[in-house]
């Protein structure tokens, strides 16, 4: 790694190759001469080879020295297209976003926040990466992604979270089958319908399961779905009862083509926002992408 002074030097030494003149290039760096002629001394030693061939009317670039100068042209020139397009970033809201969302969230919350945020910065190079929530986080942590949309993770002290709301699981079904398992059995829900549930690892899964724990409950009749939008789907058919988000068939429930499953005991809420590292420092993208949602209408 070159350090701060031989780096120093360096730029020293390509102004008064352009300038030839030491006291030129002083002048140009706001620096004394004998600082410079110093600078170039040491650089010559360190070498072991002349630089430059000193005349009455300043001095010009020996062969080894033209040779270093085209180096370090070549890499100061890079340095500054480097910097260059970092200025162009900033002005222009150029950037990189991983965002990370489960397919369920992606689909229902993300979307529609996300075609505003666009408009706002088109230039930003997106990616979404869905997947569960418990991978989110780990992808998080290892910074594959900048920012999850996710349920609050519990027990993680270095994440941050932007909350969006609560999200409510519910069961919901259609009239008829409802009528036709009443007329069918008296005996509860839960012990005769088809009970319809998200299949695999995923949170929301993992969240009735543990509902089905602590109030003792036990289904009879068990059909796993691989995803929401599936799930509602396959309600809307008249096969079952199914564990949905609220939220996603509040059309369906306000038309009554499908109906709420009363329960003794509710399903706790959930809170879904942005999760993100707290100790990582956020790029330019990320943080208008917080900024847009802390701003954007509810």
């Amino acid at each position: 790694m070159i350090s701060e002074s031989n780096l120093n030097r360096y730029r020293l030494f390509c102004a008064v190759a352009e300038c030839e003149s030491i006291s030129r290039a002083a002048e140009i760096n706001y620096i004394s001469q004998p600082a410079i002629s110093k600078a170039i001394t040491k650089m010559e030693e360190s070498l072991g080879t002349q630089l430059f061939v000193r005349n009455h009317r300043g001095v010009t670039l020996t062969d080894e020295g033209r040779l270093l100068y085209e180096q370090l042209k070549t890499a100061f020139d890079i340095i500054h297209e480097g910097e260059d397009k970092l200025r162009r970033i900033n002005e222009l809201g150029i950037g990189r976003l991983r965002l990370g969302a489960s397919a369920i969230l992606c689909k229902h919350m993300l979307l529609p926040y996300l075609k505003g945020y666009i408009e706002e910065n088109p230039h930003v190079k997106i990616t979404v990466d869905c997947q569960s929530s418990a991978k989110l986080i780990r992808q998080l942590a290892d910074g594959r992604i900048d920012v999850a949309l996710t349920v609050k993770p519990e027990n993680f002290s270095d994440i941050g979270f932007y909350s969006l709301g609560e999200i409510e699981d519910v069961f919901v079904a259609t009239q008829t089958y409802i009528n036709n398992l009443h007329i069918r059995e008296e005996s509860a829900v839960f012990e005769k319908a088809n009970i319809m549930l998200l299949d695999g690892e995923n949170a929301s899964r993992m969240h009735v399961d543990r509902y089905f724990a602590e109030n003792g409950i036990v289904p009879e009749h068990i059909l796993e779905v691989s995803g929401m939008d599936m799930l509602i789907e396959f309600v809307r058919t008249g096969i079952g009862v199914a564990c949905v988000i609220k939220s996603f068939v509040e059309n369906e429930l306000e038309d009554g083509s499908l109906v709420e499953i009363p329960l003794t005991v509710p399903i706790n809420k959930r809170e879904v926002g942005f999760a993100y590292m707290k100790n990582a420092k956020p790029a330019p993208a990320v943080e208008r992408f917080m900024n847009f949602y802390e701003n954007y209408p509810s």
